[in-house]
């Protein structure tokens, strides 16, 4: 793996998360100094850093529960249970996450908890779909989103963005109710200060989005450095975006592509994030760590693991079904 590329990613990726979160910031300090007079955005600022030690954090399990997941027992799973204890192990977590499986065909796996007690959820979609060389890039993804406490982060990110909005409807809203006052000329507010109220959620909005295509770009190159292998999970990067793309799209459309701007996205345009690793390869490298055990046999769960029927419907979640 091209290290000297893989540090160049690494400074980049950490700079704009620094950018944005400063970004979102600012926005908030500046929406709480045209509220409250000058002299608050110094506590803005202290209370984003109190926020980032004392959030906390979304149960585990409650998420869990809520897509119906299963705990994939090593008894049940021995080679993926290898996989994880061994990418735990290269990331430096003192304990490993737990494994779950969701009864769904839908193609996905997420991260949930801290680092001392994290899990990963994987769909049965996901295991049907990927080879076990993939599988393993996808996992040392989501170990690296882990590793980095980007739960937290874009926690705080959801935070910041949900107070800019408070701020920008109590600024609007008191315009408003002074706008007769206004028009008789008691009292002004700059046509500056309106716009910025006004635009304010969309602009942190945008740069929530942005941060999490970030840390997206961060969790592929950690997961590259973990493995060693960045063309595994640029062929699982692959197969994901043509299976997300429908059939019939595939048939009639074939060079069809998302018209979603990307600056509206959560995820980077998968394109760009397969560039991105396999510039990372360098010459191959045959060893025989624990990885390569999972890369020569198939993936087989018990029967009991048997996506028979669709999970209930959800009204919040039915896009896992």
């Amino acid at each position: 793996m091209d290290q000297s590329r893989a540090l160049k990613h690494k400074l980049r990726n950490l700079g704009h998360t620094f950018v944005l979160i400063g970004g979102m910031s600012l926005l908030l300090a500046l929406c709480s100094e045209l509220l409250f007079g000058d002299g608050v955005w110094y506590w803005v600022f202290l209370g984003v850093a109190f926020i980032i030690f004392t959030l906390p954090e979304v149960s585990s399990h409650w998420v869990l529960r809520l897509y119906q997941a299963r705990p994939l027992l090593p008894n049940a799973a021995p080679q993926l249970a290898m996989v994880i204890q061994e990418l735990a192990q290269r990331a430096g977590l003192e304990r490993k996450p737990g494994l779950y499986w969701i009864p769904s065909h839908t193609v996905n796996a997420f991260a949930v908890g801290t680092r001392n007690d994290a899990a990963i959820a994987v769909t049965d979609g996901l295991l049907q779909l990927l080879s076990p060389r993939e599988i393993a890039g996808v996992l040392a993804h989501e170990i690296s989103h882990i590793v980095n406490n980007d739960m937290r982060l874009m926690g705080l990110a959801d935070v910041i963005s949900r107070l800019t909005h408070m701020m920008s409807a109590v600024g609007i809203l008191l315009v408003l109710l002074l706008l007769p006052l206004m028009l008789k000329g008691i009292g002004s507010i700059s046509i500056l200060a309106m716009l910025l109220l006004v635009a304010a959620p969309t602009l942190s909005a945008l740069l929530q989005l942005g941060l999490s295509r970030i840390r997206e770009f961060d969790a592929d190159l950690e997961a590259s450095q973990i493995t060693g292998d960045p063309e595994g999970l640029a062929s699982a990067l692959g197969k994901i975006e043509q299976h997300h793309r429908s059939f019939w799209k595939r048939i009639i459309f074939p060079g069809y592509r998302d018209p979603e701007p990307s600056l509206l996205r959560t995820h980077p345009d998968t394109g760009e994030r397969i560039q991105r690793l396999l510039e990372l390869r360098d010459k191959p490298q045959s060893t025989g760590d624990p990885l390569t055990q999972l890369h020569t046999r198939p993936v087989i769960l018990p029967n009991r693991y048997r996506t028979v029927h669709r999970p209930p419907h959800r009204t919040i979640l039915g896009v896992w079904r």
